[in-house]
């Protein structure tokens, strides 16, 4: 099944939330952090390892959803020799963590921040993530920050890595930046967003490279009942993702050239899927002519039309197979590239929320330095891909769990409708259980029928359960 986020507007209803409490029971994820690791993080935060480069003269901004307070990343953007400057500040998550410590293993148990509809696990205690470690306005914190210049077209001409104490000047979200980019009103060092955005993905289409703008299905409950569509990204989404991709290129490179490190790579899709993907925009009645790459016919869509919103959600099965390859010793690796990104490509931009970002920051600040990389490093990266394949699963778990239970919140009065379905998925070994994609609601839910389903095709399909308590949503042909 498809990656799909959603989020809950509001404070959700009794039964929706003990559905969900019951979930993180039943999937052991922990309700809260031992007393030692809480302990740890308390006397971290008030003694952090501090650099000795100070950048707190650079006025930093991030840009994150309003209610966010784990803040991993600030960026300052700035023309620079006809072309530009991406100061890139990376929480610096080690300066906190002693490896081997309490907080240490606590991370490596949890691997990732998890999250549901009503709240979130987090990697690590509120004290850093939310607090000392978070790059929030107007508090001076150690990071790692990178400094990429680039030419007139976006290209990288050069990048470094240092440790830094950073200080941020203001916290966006993404609508306040794109309504003060649309209206004129964006200082510079947000303007340039879009200018240095649009510019790396005219670069990311010639390398033949795609970012899937997908929708967010959003719940709305009001009048003690739900409401699901999707919500669409804007351009500054996908113009701020354009920094973050940057900087992880720029990460892969740094520790390729130095012979020692951990990419993220995902191989190309195989014809199967994509054949499959065709029939499915056939069904939702998306033109996708044979001459037409993939990659084309994705950036024509728009994610604010159901059907084009409901294709990307499945063009996220392209995705699968992506994982973490190690190498060392300046023995380079038989796959380097992560395919929808078209190049070499590192995760290091998250380490407030995914254990793998703090090794890859480790790995860069050595290289960059010239350096052997700490012990604890090395020493950790042979387990790691397995570690963070472990924490996926679960997270791939609870996304899929949560949607399941969401949607039948949304549908449970709803039993014995007819809706208007595209079958999306059938099973390899039983043909005839697979997953139906309703054009509105925005619900894919599980189908089953004592015949082959057709697989890509329109079906009108009759709702047969939507229990919460259950967590499932299940579809007959009508």
């Amino acid at each position: 099944m498809p990656r799909r986020h959603i989020r809950v507007q509001g404070a959700p209803e009794a039964p929706l939330r003990a559905a969900l409490s019951a979930l993180r029971a039943d999937l052991g994820v922990p309700d809260s952090f031992p007393v030692e690791v809480l302990a740890e993080a308390e006397g971290a935060a008030k003694a952090p390892a501090v650099p000795a480069h100070d950048a707190t003269d650079i006025p930093f901004f991030t840009v994150d959803p309003p209610t966010s307070r784990d803040l991993d990343q600030a960026m300052h953007l700035s023309r620079h020799d006809g072309g530009y400057r991406v100061r890139y500040a990376i929480a610096d998550v080690a300066a906190f963590v002693v490896p081997g410590g309490a907080l240490d293993s606590e991370a490596h148990h949890r691997v990732t921040t998890l999250y549901f509809p009503d709240e979130r696990v987090p990697l690590h205690p509120a004290v850093l993530s939310e607090g000392a470690a978070s790059l929030l306005p107007d508090q001076t914190c150690p990071a790692v920050l990178w400094t990429v210049d680039l030419d007139a077209e976006g290209r990288t001409r050069a990048a470094d890595v240092r440790r830094a104490l950073v200080r941020s000047r203001a916290k966006l979200d993404y609508a306040d930046v794109q309504r003060r980019i649309d209206d004129g009103t964006a200082e510079e060092p947000v303007a340039l967003l879009k200018e240095i955005g649009e510019a790396r993905e005219l670069l990311e289409v010639e390398r033949g490279g795609i970012s899937l703008n997908v929708p967010e299905q959003e719940v709305v409950e009001h009048d003690h009942t739900y409401e699901l569509a999707y919500r669409a990204p804007l351009p500054a989404d996908a113009w701020n993702a354009q920094i973050s991709l940057l900087t992880g290129m720029a990460a892969a490179e740094l520790m390729l050239a130095h012979g020692t490190g951990v990419l993220r790579t995902l191989p190309t899709a195989p014809d199967g899927a994509v054949a499959r993907l065709r029939r499915t925009a056939r069904a939702l009645r998306i033109e996708w002519p044979h001459h037409v790459p993939y990659a084309a016919l994705i950036r024509s869509l728009n994610p604010r039309r159901p059907r084009h919103a409901a294709f990307l959600q499945e063009c996220t099965t392209l995705l699968r197979g992506a994982g973490y390859t190690v190498f060392r010793d300046g023995v380079r690796p038989a796959v380097t590239t992560h395919a929808a990104v078209a190049a070499p490509y590192a995760h290091c931009t998250a380490p407030l929320r995914r254990l793998a970002d703090r090794y890859a920051s480790e790995l860069c600040l050595a290289a960059a330095a010239g350096e052997t990389p700490p012990d604890w490093v090395l020493m950790g990266l042979d387990t790691l891909p397995k570690e963070m394949a472990e924490g996926s699963r679960r997270s791939g778990t609870v996304e899929r769990e949560c949607v399941d239970i969401v949607e039948a919140a949304l549908l449970k009065d709803r039993v014995g409708e007819v809706f208007d379905g595209c079958v999306v998925e059938v099973e390899e070994r039983r043909p005839t259980v697979g997953r139906v994609l309703l054009q509105e609601p925005a619900v894919i839910g599980r189908i089953e029928d004592g015949v082959r389903l057709p697989l890509g095709e329109r079906l009108p399909v009759r709702l047969v359960q939507a229990d919460p308590g259950t967590a499932k949503v299940r579809f007959a042909p009508a």
